[in-house]
C-alpha cells in the first residue's frame, strides 16, 4: 500500500517536533455480504475502505490522526497533525481526522448484481436457499427463516519508529441462519453460526444444512420450554457453549488496560490461586483457522499462545506494546483495533479454557439436579467487581443426572472470580465458537472456547418458583 522510503519520511514528519514514539498503521479492507429472508435475496452488497491511522506519543500524551488519503502528501498532513496533538502537555489521548473518510460501497439491484468475494454469485445463494430449506424441513412449526453470509478480506502494513515493519493479510467468512417457530406458546427463536480465518473454503469444512437444522431445533424445542428455576444452582456448560462467558467475565479482567488502572479484580494476583486446580485459561492469536486468528497484531507484533491462568494460578496479563514498553517487558501480541481510525488497544483473540480429563456424559449423570447449558447468549460484566450477567439461549433442566426438559431463555448471574473456583469437573470434548468483543466503542472479532465443564453453583434467574 505504501512504500518503505514513504514511509520513513512520514515517521520522520510525526517526530519532527519531538516525541517518544510513532507508528503508522494502513489499511485495506474489501467486504461482501449476502442476505436471504424468507426465500428472498434482501441483500447482495460489497464494499472497499481504505486508509491510515498516524499515532505519536510524547510522555504521557497520544496524538493520533486517520486519513483515507494515502498519497505522501495526505499521510504527511496526517503526521503532522498527530505531531502537533502530541506537543499539547497534559496526557491523555487525542484524535483528529486529517481528510475525510472515503468509502465505497456497492448495492447491485436486480439482474445487475454481479458477483461478489464470498465466491460466484450463484454459489452463494445456493448455500443460503440450501439453508433456507434444511431449516423449514426440520418442522412444520418453522415460520421464517434468514440466513446470512459475510466475508471480509483486510491487507495491513504496521511501521514504526523502532524499525518495525509488519504486514498482514486476513480472510474472514461467516455464515449464519436464524429461525422463528410458531406454537401455542408464542414465537420461538433459534440462532446459529460458523466463522473462521478463511475465505470461501469455510464450506469445504462447515454443513450449512447441518448449521440450519440446529438453528431451527433450538426454536422448536423452545415452544414446549418450561419456566426456568429461580436461585443457586449447579450449572453444567456444554463444549462450545459457554466460552464467552470466561471471555467476558475473567478475560476483560485480565486485560493489561484494566490492569494498569486498578480497573480489575485481578490486580496484583500474579503468582495467586485465583481459580480451581482444574482451570488453565489461554489466550491464543495463532489456532488454526478461528475467528480470533491473525499473523500479527494491529501493532505489528506476532501473534503468540499466552497462558494466563495455569492449573488455577494466576501467571500473567495481555499486553499491548505501549504498556509493555512502559513496563521494560514484551508485547503479548493482544494490541488490536478496528479500524485505521481506531487506537489499537489491548485486546483479546482467541481465549479458552484447556479440556480436562472427565467424559462430558458422566458429569452430566453425576449432577442430581441443575441445568444443562447448551448454548449462552450475550453478557456484560464489571471488570472492577468481576459481577457477570448472561443469557441463556438453550438450556435444559438436570433431573436425576439426567438432561430432560427444555427451559426458557433465563439469565445466569455470578461473580467471575468466584465461578472459576467452583469449576469442580472438566470434560475431554473441547470446541470453539465465534464471537464479537465490543470494547470502548470497537468491536473485533474473537474466539471463545472450552470443553463440557460443570460448576457446584450459580445464580439462575428464572421465574419458575
Amino acid at each position: 500500500m505504501i512504500d518503505t522510503p514513504v514511509l520513513e519520511r512520514v515517521l520522520a514528519e510525526a517526530l519532527r517536533h519531538g516525541g517518544d514514539f510513532a507508528e503508522v498503521f494502513a489499511e485495506d479492507r474489501s467486504t461482501s455480504s449476502a442476505l436471504l429472508d424468507d426465500g428472498r435475496v434482501e441483500e447482495l452488497s460489497s464494499g472497499r475502505e481504505r486508509g491510515a491511522g498516524i499515532r505519536v506519543v510524547s510522555g504521557e500524551t497520544t496524538g493520533f490522526a486517520h486519513t483515507a488519503d494515502l498519497t505522501e502528501e495526505g499521510l504527511l498532513r496526517a503526521a503532522e497533525a498527530a505531531s502537533a496533538v502530541a506537543k499539547r502537555d497534559g496526557g491523555g489521548t487525542t484524535t483528529v481526522a486529517a481528510g475525510p473518510a472515503l468509502t465505497e460501497t456497492t448495492r447491485p439491484r436486480g439482474d445487475e448484481r454481479g458477483s461478489v468475494s464470498l465466491g460466484s454469485k450463484a454459489d452463494t445463494l445456493d448455500l443460503l436457499r440450501r439453508a433456507d430449506e434444511a431449516a423449514r424441513a426440520s418442522g412444520d412449526s418453522i415460520s421464517q427463516v434468514q440466513a446470512g453470509c459475510g466475508a471480509s478480506r483486510r491487507h495491513v502494513l504496521i511501521a514504526n519508529s523502532e524499525g518495525l515493519l509488519a504486514r498482514d493479510e486476513q480472510a474472514r467468512t461467516r455464515f449464519s441462519v436464524s429461525c422463528v417457530a410458531v406454537g401455542d406458546t408464542g414465537l420461538q427463536t433459534g440462532f446459529e453460526s460458523a466463522a473462521r480465518t478463511l475465505g470461501f473454503e469455510l464450506f469445504d469444512e462447515v454443513s450449512v444444512e447441518e448449521l440450519a437444522q440446529l438453528a431451527a431445533s433450538r426454536a422448536i424445542s423452545k415452544l414446549s420450554a418450561r419456566p426456568a428455576p429461580s436461585g443457586e444452582l449447579p450449572v453444567v456448560l456444554a463444549g462450545g457453549s459457554g466460552g464467552i462467558l470466561f471471555h467476558e467475565a475473567c478475560g476483560h479482567g485480565l486485560e493489561a488496560d484494566h490492569i494498569v488502572k486498578d480497573a480489575s479484580v485481578y490486580t496484583g494476583k500474579v503468582g495467586q490461586q485465583v481459580a480451581s486446580s482444574l482451570v488453565t485459561l489461554v489466550d491464543d492469536g495463532t489456532v488454526g483457522s478461528e475467528w480470533g486468528t491473525f499473523a500479527v497484531d494491529d501493532e505489528g507484533r506476532p501473534a503468540q499462545r499466552n497462558v494466563l491462568i495455569d492449573q488455577g494460578v494466576l501467571t500473567d496479563y495481555l499486553w499491548d506494546f505501549l504498556r509493555a514498553r512502559k513496563e521494560g517487558r514484551a508485547s503479548s501480541g493482544n494490541g488490536r483495533r478496528q479500524t485505521y481510525q481506531h487506537l489499537p488497544m489491548v485486546r483479546m483473540t482467541n481465549t479458552f479454557l484447556l479440556p480436562g480429563e472427565d467424559d462430558a456424559d458422566e458429569i452430566v449423570a453425576q449432577t442430581p439436579k441443575g441445568v444443562y447449558v447448551a448454548k449462552l447468549g450475550g453478557g456484560q460484566v464489571n471488570t472492577t467487581t468481576g459481577d457477570f450477567v448472561f443469557g441463556t439461549t438453550e438450556a435444559y433442566l438436570i433431573e436425576g443426572g439426567k438432561i430432560t426438559e427444555p427451559l426458557r431463555d433465563a439469565n445466569l448471574i455470578g461473580n467471575g472470580p468466584e465461578i472459576l473456583k467452583r469449576v469442580d469437573a472438566v470434560a475431554t470434548d473441547f470446541a470453539m465458537t465465534p464471537g464479537t468483543c465490543g470494547k470502548d466503542g470497537q468491536s473485533v472479532p474473537v474466539g471463545c472456547g472450552q470443553a463440557t465443564l460443570r460448576v457446584t453453583g450459580v445464580t439462575i434467574g428464572g421465574t419458575a418458583e
